[in-house]
């Protein structure tokens, strides 16, 4: 379900009544979490957390001069929230670190693809893992991971 928003506000409004509030914590939690420099805004009709021009001026390699270099994204999907996150899929060692940690914050199995952790159950989400995983990488951090691993 991609979003046709414009706005993170307008993003959270048309969502469904049940998704709403898990939606907007998640989204204050990513905001409050995300190491300063990081910049909201709405790319592929998602909430995505990105490395503004000002910062990183080169932008995503897959459309540079439109696309800031995102970091995290977040998406109410049809039947799951679902959270991007960069960090994961680019650094082997924090993926290890998430999913080693994420049983000792939730009593659901842990249900992800190569950036994307799904959560099915809204009142089950493991907020304070979410938090130190969201924080665990800075703007600086991630411009250098991403230059060293996917610039050409």
């Amino acid at each position: 379900m991609q979003s046709t928003a414009k706005t993170p506000q307008e993003y959270l409004e048309n969502l469904p009544e049940d998704r709403k509030e898990p939606m907007a914590k998640f989204r204050n939690l990513i905001l409050e979490s995300l190491p300063k420099g990081f910049e909201e805004g709405m790319y592929y009709g998602m909430l995505t957390y990105v490395v503004p021009f000002a910062t990183y001026a080169a932008g995503y390699h897959c459309d540079p001069k439109n696309m800031p270099l995102p970091f995290v994204s977040l998406a109410s999907q049809k039947n799951f929230i679902a959270l991007y996150n960069m960090g994961i899929y680019a650094k082997p060692e924090l993926l290890d670190w998430f999913v080693k940690e994420y049983p000792n914050h939730s009593k659901q199995k842990l249900d992800m693809g190569k950036s994307c952790i799904r959560f099915k159950k809204m009142d089950q989400i493991p907020y304070d893992l979410i938090a130190t995983l969201l924080s665990k990488i800075t703007v600086e951090e991630w411009i250098e991971t991403y230059e060293k691993l996917y610039k050409k």
